[in-house]
């Protein structure tokens, strides 16, 4: 028997498509289905690397863990990682097929419908239902033809669509209507629900603006889905995230906002620490004097350093390091630029190639090759860790996706472009494969690793977040000076939730929100419409 399918399609990006395919996975999935999501394009610069060492975008890892299965590369046939403007970098299978300008992407897109075709009717075969999400949105007339992510994509699953607006940035009604206006009538026909997303207020409120567009549109309203937080990977740099601004509390650390940053979903569970004020920053006024600085993971690490350099960010860092106040750790590209040197004799980063100066901040060397590392990793801790002191000989699980290997130097190249013996330093990951990952400075305040998802591990993060607290307060609860009392109190008490826990936790409250405001027998209508 055929998979039902349902398709999430929006009237804009960031309409909330990711997250109610998620909460569809997880409802169908509770409700005794065994679901999947499917993407067939997906442009983001959040990735993940599957068991068999294939590369998908972040939001469809997300989707599956909803459903309660492993991720697959079937789920993201094509993953698209902006490098400029003008092009990406094309992940075909979960393999770089190369960097495309978007015209060549364009030309080739009608090509790459059988590999879709492929991954989709294997997921057929193996699941009972299929929640497929979309891209932008479907009436992006400009890119109609030979369409593989919208409706072009509902019409080779032969899969109703449900069309989503997000009221929370203003004229719902209008994007919603115009959106249905703009596709061809075969187009409309699949449109077989709406939904309001992100809406706050009174919902009696709403209710003449709902007859209204149905009356026009001959399309149902399925459901209102209210605003709340829900704490789930986020797709790309639309990010909500990065526009946050939290309270004060014990421990400021702030994330570079890089151009080009990516993976910043592995910073996500220092976000909900109690302890932990998080911030992503663009603008080096905004600095302050944090507890930890985190320069994150990149898709064009040279472009981005020489940006960190223009920018100020640089200085500011070199300055925060000689203060010795401030932690400082690199992931991935980060790790990169925390080094002396950045090659790229094949012009791998981009067509000028060459070689950069970086940062001087660890005695290392990255040289840039054609061949990208992406695999699920575990190893341990070094025992003599003073970043993450206590942690020591610990094991530690995550992935790895770049493409340059770091290796350590004994001489560091200050901006002046003197050369000084280096700070000791030492190897502090042995992967269980035999490799060597990650370099500390030997005074614990500068730390760089290859490793995605370091901060999953529950116990290491306990471990910096301790060290960092009892740096701040010494005496939790004491004095800081005479006569003075600490504003802080710090107690050693291990976070009562794991990362998995917390996750779990979140996929059943956006579960609950959708099934309680969407109509769920017009969902299961629906879905029984699917073509086979």
């Amino acid at each position: 028997m055929a998979a039902k399918k349902i398709m999430i399609q929006g009237t804009m990006s960031n309409s909330g498509k990711s997250f109610l395919v998620a909460a569809l996975c997880r409802i169908f999935r509770q409700d005794g289905y065994r679901t999947a999501p499917f993407k067939s394009q997906n442009m983001a610069l959040n990735s993940y690397i599957t068991d068999d060492g294939l590369e998908i975008g972040r939001a469809q890892a997300m989707q599956a863990e909803a459903a309660k299965i492993r991720p697959s590369v079937d789920m993201n046939p094509i993953l698209l990682k902006p490098t400029s403007h003008m092009g990406s970098q094309v992940i075909l299978k979960g393999e770089v097929a190369g960097n495309w300008p978007a015209m060549d992407y364009y030309r080739r897109k009608s090509k790459l419908i059988p590999m879709i075709r492929e991954s989709f009717a294997r997921l057929e075969e193996q699941y009972e239902v299929i929640v497929l999400e979309g891209a932008g949105s479907p009436a992006e007339i400009n890119l109609r033809e030979n369409d593989i992510v919208n409706m072009g994509m509902a019409k080779m699953a032969g899969a109703p669509v449900l069309l989503v607006g997000d009221i929370d940035r203003g004229g719902v009604f209008a994007s919603l209507f115009g959106t249905v206006m703009l596709l061809e009538p075969e187009e409309r026909a699949r449109i077989r629900g709406l939904v309001i997303n992100k809406f706050r207020g009174d919902p009696e409120i709403l209710k003449p603006g709902l007859q209204m567009i149905e009356e026009r549109l001959g399309i149902p309203v399925v459901g209102v889905i209210p605003m709340e937080e829900i704490d789930l990977d986020d797709e790309d740099s639309l990010s909500e995230r990065f526009k946050r601004t939290r309270e004060e509390r014990l421990l400021d650390i702030v994330v570079l906002r890089l151009p080009h940053i990516s993976n910043f979903t592995d910073f996500n569970v220092l976000e909900r620490r109690p302890e932990v004020r998080l911030r992503y920053e663009e603008r080096t006024r905004r600095l302050g004097k944090p507890d930890l600085i985190i320069l994150p993971g990149t898709k064009n690490t040279m472009a981005d350093l020489a940006w960190l350099r223009e920018s100020g960010w640089e200085s500011a860092i070199l300055r925060m390091a000689a203060e010795q106040e401030t932690s400082i750790i690199g992931i991935c590209g980060g790790y990169q630029m925390l080094g002396n040197w950045l090659r790229d004799p094949k012009g791998v980063e981009g067509p000028a190639g060459g070689c950069m100066r970086g940062l001087g901040l660890l005695p290392a060397e990255t040289t840039f090759s054609e061949k990208k590392l992406r695999t699920q990793i575990a190893g341990t801790l070094a025992e003599n860790s003073r970043m993450f002191s206590g942690y020591g000989g610990g094991s530690l699980a995550g992935y790895e996706i770049h493409m340059g290997e770091t290796c350590l130097t004994e001489k560091v190249t200050r901006p002046h472009g003197r050369q000084e013996p280096a700070r000791r330093c030492r190897m502090t990951i042995r992967l269980f494969d035999g490799r060597e990952d990650g370099m500390e400075r030997e005074d614990g305040r500068v730390f760089g690793c290859y490793l995605h998802g370091l901060f999953d591990n529950d116990a290491l993060t306990d471990m910096l977040i301790q060290r960092l607290a009892k740096k701040k307060v010494p005496d939790s609860g004491g004095c800081q000076e005479e006569g003075q009392k600490s504003r802080w109190e710090y107690r050693e008490n291990k976070y009562a939730e794991t990362s998995k826990e917390y996750r779990e936790r979140q996929y059943d409250k956006l579960a609950d929100l959708v099934r309680n405001s969407l109509d769920m027998a017009k969902i299961y209508e629906i879905l029984a419409e699917s073509e086979s």
